[in-house]
């Protein structure tokens, strides 16, 4: 077998989708735990409106959800909506037979919201971006 290295001038979702079904072929083969991929979408809505206004994305593989993204914006904060929406998608994860989350947060982000629903830290990285941090959190499920 040969192959060459390109680099598209415009990377297409299709081109990560196709990288991705290769690797998630591979990790089932390899890992003996095939579990598929099954994504979780919260989404934050004005009432009688279409128009999505943050929410909370994720994905749930190998009996751990990974939230990607959770956006609450500015004149919802400290009402509790960040605390409902992970606390819905905590409950999806138990429902889904997940023994924890685990997402990523910068400095300027949330990581002490984090802690306070009970995440841990498992790891950082610093200056990601310069000047700042990227910390991992993670959190088991009890059932």
């Amino acid at each position: 077998m040969t192959a060459e290295i390109v680099m598209p001038e415009t990377p297409l979702p299709e081109h990560r989708e196709t990288i991705f079904r290769l690797l998630d072929l591979f990790n089932d083969e390899r890992s003996g735990f095939p579990d598929p991929v099954r994504p979780l979408a919260l989404l934050l809505r004005e009432p009688g409106s279409e128009a999505v206004l943050g929410g909370l994305w994720g994905v749930s593989y190998w009996q751990w959800l990974f939230v990607d993204l959770l956006f609450v914006p500015e004149a919802l904060r400290g009402q509790g909506m960040g605390s409902e929406l992970l606390g819905r998608a905590e409950t999806i994860a138990r429902e889904r037979s997940c023994i924890g989350v685990w997402l990523l947060s910068f400095s300027f982000q949330a990581p002490a919201f984090y802690r306070q629903c009970g995440y841990a830290e498992f790891g950082h990285i610093a200056d990601y971006p310069p000047g700042h941090g990227c910390t991992y959190l993670m959190k088991r499920l009890a059932w």
